[in-house]
């Protein structure tokens, strides 16, 4: 099968890149660099692809998701979009199999994928399912607090961290997005079956890549059920190799944002008591986070075992 990354430049592009470079069932096209922008010499390269995979800014997957289209007109090509653009647009697949059986379905049909976004796949795997069994209703006012490496940022912020004079400030976490409008909210909402826009506490700590995302949740904001209903859930929908559910998250009374870098999957977990319930997911930012979830969208698009050529 022949694929073309557009956009392998970034951070997200360079590990998938990386991934298939390994797999022999992929040839990767290539563009060269003087014609990335090329509109002529893109619709030649996507037009000889079976796959493309957009890693590029909003305004950009957008013209590259137009310029499919036209190409689908004469040649089959699917398109996997890691950008904000398209994650919540109609007569596009979101690529979180493990949400559904139904939505594993939508991925393997799906001719324009989305890839989840880092913060929001933690977000949405611990609420969607809470609202989907009558849980929490869907206008509960939530809170989201989400712990990232840096890698989060791209290149730009990697070569700020990694930078031998940089400030001292970056030595401590930073919250950012603090005027509640970081990009991944509509799709945070949207996705999970929310009514109500969470408060998002976004924080970038100094580590290369792993996340943490907490969902401090009140017993009274349950229609039902209580901290043992929740984990039946979590753990009658994530049993894979992927997603799963552990009953104890951490190691001594502590849970590292860090412990699943380098791998694809995803910790799901609850903690707290009774009446003040935590909701826990821990994953790399750059694996079930970003290209890990590529790969694994685009294995079933193509009819592999989701898992193949992850790290689990």
């Amino acid at each position: 099968m022949k694929l073309f990354i557009d956009g392998s430049a970034g951070t997200t592009g360079l590990r998938i890149r990386e991934r298939l470079n390994a797999r022999p069932e992929f040839e990767l096209l290539t563009l060269p660099d003087e014609k990335r922008k090329d509109p002529a010499a893109k619709k030649e390269i996507y037009a000889a692809a079976d796959f493309v995979i957009t890693c590029l800014p909003d305004a950009a997957a957008i013209e590259a998701a137009d310029l499919a289209e036209e190409v689908r007109e004469t040649h089959p090509v699917r398109l996997l979009d890691t950008s904000t653009a398209h994650r919540t647009s109609p007569g596009w697949a979101y690529g979180f199999p493990e949400l559904s059986e139904g939505m594993r379905a939508d991925v393997r049909a799906a001719d324009r994928l989305a890839v989840p976004g880092c913060h929001a796949s933690g977000f949405i795997a611990l609420v969607r399912p809470l609202v989907k069994n009558g849980l929490i209703s869907p206008e509960t006012a939530l809170s989201c607090f989400s712990l990232t490496g840096y890698s989060g940022g791209g290149n730009k912020m990697i070569a700020e961290y990694e930078n031998d004079s940089r400030s001292p400030l970056l030595d401590a976490p930073r919250q950012y997005a603090m005027g509640q409008s970081h990009k991944h909210l509509k799709e945070m909402v949207g996705v999970s079956g929310m009514k109500s826009v969470p408060a998002f506490c976004p924080v970038v700590g100094d580590f290369y890549s792993g996340m943490q995302v907490s969902v401090p949740l009140f017993k009274k904001d349950l229609l039902k059920g209580g901290v043992e209903d929740i984990k039946e859930i979590y753990r009658s929908l994530y049993a894979s190799d992927v997603v799963s559910f552990r009953e104890e998250a951490g190691e001594d009374g502590f849970l590292a944002a860090n412990a699943l870098s380098g791998k694809d999957s995803m910790m799901i977990s609850v903690a707290g008591n009774e009446e003040r319930i935590l909701l826990l997911a821990v994953y790399d930012n750059l694996g079930k986070g970003a290209s890990g979830a590529a790969v694994q969208c685009l294995n079933l698009m193509c009819g592999f075992d989701e898992t193949l050529g992850l790290e689990l």
